[in-house]
């Protein structure tokens, strides 16, 4: 073919390759791989969150089992005798005490999940 015929070139320029980030690589992601200041802040704030939950738990879970005693007190405090009855006892540990810590064991399980999809959510950039 003649020069003139043939058609012509041309040269398209951009972004080298290995200067792009890979698709869907967030920045978050990369401050936290990189282990960086603001990639260490990142997973303070989601320890520091499960932290806030696992304690707010364990406070309830204390303070209603915790308050069994005082309970069990009360029927002695005002019937002036010196024992709770046997039956309150084993109801309250044998029936009470179970769905309050399923109740906040389920709330924790679901606190911890939606913390952590909070956490990829920033991770991913949405």
């Amino acid at each position: 073919m003649p020069a003139e015929q043939r058609p012509r070139r041309e040269v398209v320029t951009g972004v080298p390759r290995s200067a792009r980030r890979p698709p869907g690589h967030a920045p978050a992601r990369s401050e936290i791989s990189e282990q960086t200041t603001l990639g260490a802040t990142y997973v303070r704030s989601l320890m520091r969150s499960q932290l806030r939950a696992a304690l707010y738990a364990l406070g309830t879970l204390a303070l209603l089992v915790g308050s069994l005693p005082l309970l069990f007190a009360l029927p002695a405090a005002f019937d002036g005798r010196l024992a709770t009855p046997e039956p309150i006892v084993w109801a309250a540990l044998g029936v009470a005490v179970y769905p309050v810590m399923w109740l906040t064991a389920r709330w924790y399980v679901r606190r911890a999940e939606r913390n952590e999809e909070d956490f990829t959510r920033l991770l991913e950039g949405r």
